[in-house]
């Protein structure tokens, strides 16, 4: 199942952040804007300091922090310091929020099943090795 969590170094420590839906609601409240126009902000520069903070903070509360401590954290680690230090961070959360963790295995079990398969190569007159394919 994709949940959307995803594990960061960040802070002081290593946070669980997740965006499910109630957290994206309450970030496109926040921002009036829709998910992906943040995320794409986030990506070409163009992002407002306020994005940031909330996908950190959003995050932080999916991921099973209490909004205070969340609060706290944000207003310690984010709003305190640089926002290029946090710029990474959001990035991650709110793509996994919208996509997936990248950690997730989607589709690993498809992949394994897949047997390789030597074949003759039409060319084989011309001393090349033998082509591979995949065969399900």
């Amino acid at each position: 199942m994709r949940d959307a969590k995803i594990d960061l170094d960040w802070a002081d420590s290593t946070y669980t952040f997740r965006l499910a839906w109630g957290q994206i609601a309450e970030l496109q409240e926040k921002t009036d804007t829709g998910p992906y126009v943040v995320l794409n902000r986030l990506h070409n520069g163009q992002w407002r300091v306020e994005d940031i903070s909330n996908v950190l903070r959003l995050g932080l509360i999916g991921g099973g922090m209490s909004p205070a401590e969340a609060l706290k954290k944000v207003r310690t680690y984010v709003e305190a310091r640089p926002p290029m230090e946090s710029l990474i961070h959001a990035q991650a959360v709110l793509a996994a929020g919208l996509m997936g963790a990248p950690e997730e295995t989607v589709g690993e079990r498809e992949a394994a099943s897949l047997e390789v398969v030597s074949t003759i190569s039409p060319t084989g007159s011309l001393d090349l090795p033998p082509s591979t394919e995949q065969v399900p």
